[in-house]
């Protein structure tokens, strides 16, 4: 007898299900406002590439800590490779619409001239790229900008002042994984997706303040670290649970690791009276990590870095301040539904 694969469904209780991509828990649709039927609108319609309700979550928080409209697409689910995870992971980057809203907000935006392009290239990429979960050889021969640039305005004591910058289009395009061949949206149009770049680094050049992050665009087939990024959310990783105990140190990494400059260290007392000794930049990287998991939730892929990345009492300090982190979070949220 055929079976009829069944679509995972949100729920929230007493609103009923609706089917959609990706399912979620309700308490999580609770804790950021939506109904079923918004998050179905999400996952098909507004990020259809997106893998895991942690990415997109993660673009809800987003636009509603900035007071965007997410229905507009200001913000994209960019996956991108991290070389520390060895894996692919989910970030939300704003896309050109919200780096120009922003920008606007200001009240100083002057205006814009129309783009310069440099002269025509024509050249073929060349790798191995994944389909349909294969590797295969792929090449691609494009004619494209060598350059573009922008000339953006803003008003500085009362004066329209320019800002360009030249952005190349080898340095910008996006790459299909780790291969050099453009991926899609780049092969369709290398003049537009070079413009987004080039208009993107010249809003930057005249607000850094306010638009100090990079764009999807310019983001999309990029390596990165994953400390580098406040708002990521591993793929297809297996959950690990954060306790919240104390933590105890693992037989090979029991012997502290020696620093070598002691003006940066730090002394701490542990529940069980140890001595840790600390390095200030690995606590600041630390705090981050930390910081990143309460705003994801993701206890687990925290967890799971932490003790990929640092050894002895570095990572007894990392795992001490997760579980404490994690178990303030599970009080808040036993709070919140009582």
């Amino acid at each position: 007898m055929a079976t009829t694969k069944k679509t995972p469904l949100a729920v929230v209780p007493g609103t009923g299900a609706v089917p959609c991509r990706i399912p979620v828990a309700a308490a999580v649709l609770a804790e950021i406002g939506l109904d079923p039927s918004t998050w179905a609108v999400l996952t098909d319609s507004i990020f259809p590439s997106a893998n895991t309700s942690e990415g997109i979550v993660l673009a809800v928080r987003y636009c509603q800590a900035r007071g965007l409209d997410i229905m507009k697409r200001p913000v994209h689910v960019v996956p991108m490779w991290s070389s520390a995870l060895r894996r692919y992971v989910e970030t939300v980057w704003p896309g050109i619409a919200e780096v120009q809203i922003t920008a606007a907000r200001t009240g100083l935006w002057a205006g814009l001239d129309s783009p310069t392009f440099g002269p025509d290239q024509t050249k073929t990429f060349a790798g191995t790229v994944k389909r349909d979960e294969h590797w295969v050889e792929a090449q691609a021969t494009m004619t494209f900008p060598e350059w573009a640039e922008v000339t953006v305005y803003r008003l500085v004591n009362g004066m329209r002042c320019p800002f360009s910058e030249r952005v190349f289009w080898e340095e910008a395009y996006a790459r299909q994984g780790k291969s050099a061949v453009p991926n899609d949206m780049w092969q369709k149009r290398p003049r537009g997706q070079l413009l987004k770049c080039a208009k993107a680094a010249s809003l930057r050049a005249a607000f850094p303040e306010e638009a100090g992050e990079y764009t999807a665009e310019e983001m999309a087939g990029k390596v990165i670290e994953v400390d580098t990024v406040p708002m990521a959310s591993v793929i297809d990783s297996p959950p690990v649970t954060v306790q919240a105990t104390v933590p105890t140190v693992p037989q090979a990494a029991a012997t502290p690791t020696p620093v070598q400059e002691p003006a940066t260290q730090t002394t701490r007392p542990t529940d069980q009276a140890e001595t840790l000794t600390i390095d200030h930049a690995v606590e600041s990287q630390i705090a981050k990590l930390v910081a990143r998991a309460t705003t994801t939730k993701a206890w687990g892929q925290a967890e799971e870095y932490a003790r990929s990345r640092f050894t002895g009492d570095h990572l007894v300090l990392a795992l001490q301040a997760l579980a404490t982190a994690a178990a303030v979070a599970v009080k808040e949220a036993q709070a919140q539904a009582a």
